[in-house]
């Protein structure tokens, strides 16, 4: 049974900074992708980056890019994102997701494309 957990979000000001982890249990597979999504409140799940389990290929979506990483420990079996420069607008609840998949570049941050899900973390920007 795949388990994933989140942890590390919180409250922080603008401008500030957390990283947010994701722990993967009996998740055995060396492939397919893992990703963060969030969903800000009264809004759909959005893609937020994403990361191919085999290649260690990234994607980020336009909002994120230059402030958020996305990385990977195989040995921990644990994926984070490193959030950085954090606005009010990334206000949300963060949920991690894996699917053992080979998905096409546009699916990568498709929430619709990912099986497995964490409980999420929320994270709350001020200004």
């Amino acid at each position: 049974q795949v388990q994933l957990v989140e942890s590390g979000g919180g409250s922080v000001q603008a401008g500030g900074s957390l990283r947010l982890s994701c722990s993967a249990s009996g998740y055995t597979y060396r492939r397919g992708f893992m990703g963060w999504f969030r969903q800000p409140p009264g809004k759909e799940r959005e893609g937020v980056a994403a990361i191919d389990l085999g290649g260690g290929n990234t994607y980020y979506a336009d909002s994120v890019k230059d402030r958020f990483t996305i990385s990977r420990d195989n040995a921990k079996n644990t994926v984070y994102l490193q959030m950085n420069g954090l606005k009010p607008e990334d206000t949300a609840m963060y949920s991690c997701a894996a699917d053992p998949g080979f998905f096409r570049v546009g699916d990568t941050l498709n929430p619709h494309a990912y099986q497995y899900w964490g409980q999420g973390t929320q994270v709350t920007v001020s200004s």
